[in-house]
């Protein structure tokens, strides 16, 4: 089994791109895999690997400006859900291209897992979904609001376009691990709203500590990775991916008449024109011809 850790922390670093090179380093010689990101504002990532070389990484992490006190969530994968690692510098850790958004400066009240559907069932408390439209249609919580946006840039303008819709009403957020609400709900502070909160530890804290006979979530919680999906208790989901649009599908779905490996699916087929799919059916091809050499590749070698 894989320890997979999912981590954000917002703190100030100075020079972001000073940090790359040491922790692509200790990342490398504990055989860690996964994406870190990196920027002024702090940093944010999933990686996975052998429970030493993540302990290692989050050693090194904790020893960054700011980051004593981080925090982190782990599960397992049976598969690799990486097969490289990348360390990237960023202008933002998640991007809302807000600038004077500071999750340092205040954020909403923060909900532990075991308080959370005793919040959101609350007459008077309206629930935001704030991650996108694909990751909500596999799992939300009961009675959750979509914005349906495609981006989390797209977030700001949705609130503006919709806030009079949640007058006098208690705001409470969620999103996959937190990172998203802690930017989302100092955007509402901003805006005025006074009572925001906002899951602590995200959807992946709760599935972990909630029991499933006690949850208010339905479905699948789409994750960054090559397990695509987790449900209650962390356990790895039903769902593939289509790595053309990069949208999440069930085994069933490979049997739709649109879809065709690395190329499309019923999500995507009428969205790409005919000279992307042959695009996408050479890189399909290329990626086959690395797997039978036995080398590493990026997307699905077989059905």
């Amino acid at each position: 089994m894989y320890t997979v850790a999912a981590l954000y922390h917002f703190t100030s670093f100075d020079d972001p791109a000073a940090l790359k090179g040491p922790l692509a380093a200790v990342c490398a010689s504990g055989d860690v895999m996964g994406t870190l990101l990196l920027a002024r504002e702090g940093i944010n990532g999933t990686i996975a690997g052998p429970r030493a070389g993540i302990d290692a990484v989050l050693t090194h992490i904790r020893a960054l400006p700011g980051c004593a006190d981080f925090e982190w969530k782990e599960s397992t994968a049976s598969v690799p859900p990486f097969n490289r690692m990348k360390v990237r510098i960023k202008r933002e850790i998640v991007t809302m291209g807000q600038p004077d958004v500071d999750p340092t400066a205040s954020v909403g009240n923060y909900v532990a897992p075991e308080d959370w559907n005793a919040l959101i069932t609350s007459p008077d408390v309206a629930v935001i979904d704030t991650r996108n439209d694909y990751e909500v249609a596999i799992g939300t919580f009961d009675g959750a609001i979509d914005p349906e946006t495609k981006s989390f840039g797209e977030f700001p303008a949705w609130w503006e376009a919709n806030k009079d819709r949640f007058h006098n009403k208690r705001i409470a957020m969620f999103c996959t691990g937190g990172i998203r609400c802690e930017k989302s709900t100092n955007y509402l502070i901003g805006q005025g709203v006074e009572d925001v909160y906002h899951l602590k530890g995200g959807i992946l804290k709760y599935l972990e500590e909630v029991p499933q006979e006690e949850s208010t979530w339905d479905g699948e919680c789409f994750v960054f990775d090559a397990r695509v999906s987790v449900g209650h208790g962390l356990k790895e989901g039903p769902h593939l991916l289509c790595y053309a649009c990069r949208r999440p599908l069930l085994p069933d779905d490979q049997k739709r008449p649109e879809f065709e490996l690395g190329v499309s699916c019923h999500q995507c087929a009428g969205e790409t024109s005919e000279s992307d799919k042959n695009r996408f059916r050479e890189r399909q091809k290329q990626i086959a011809l690395s797997a039978a050499r036995g080398e590493s590749h990026v997307g699905p070698a077989a059905g």
